[in-house]
């Protein structure tokens, strides 16, 4: 855990994020609106001003703690022990014959009913 003690932020803060906000609604309409344009400029232009908006965003408490948070699940990552392909192929096995097991069953409850519900409506031979 993180002994830091956080920035509650700023009213600057909350400016930037709004131009976050801004700058992404900006992006998405002109990249609608600027349909006549080829796509890849497009996609260049909107990809540009998610950049900058993500950029501004990262200048934030808010930012700042997201980007701490990916850092530290990348590192938390990184410490995980892994199964082996022999375990995987093992654990594997063992589902799927437990997921066709329990199909199985459920068909033959399901065929059960049904012909029991034939029986009692008078639809069988």
């Amino acid at each position: 855990m993180n002994a830091k003690t956080e920035d509650a932020g700023s009213g600057f803060d909350t400016i930037k994020l709004l131009v976050v906000v801004v700058l992404l609604v900006a992006g998405v309409y002109g990249f609608y609106a600027l349909a006549d344009q080829a796509l890849w400029i497009r996609l260049i232009g909107l990809l540009a001003v998610v950049g900058v908006a993500i950029g501004v965003a990262l200048q934030t408490a808010v930012g700042r703690s997201i980007w701490q948070f990916a850092v530290d699940s990348r590192s938390e990552v990184r410490k995980v022990v892994w199964p082996s392909r022999q375990e995987t192929l093992q654990t594997l096995l063992i589902i799927t014959i437990a997921v066709l097991v329990t199909a199985l069953f459920l068909w033959a409850v399901d065929a059960l009913l049904f012909a029991i519900v034939r029986y009692l409506t008078g639809q069988g031979d």
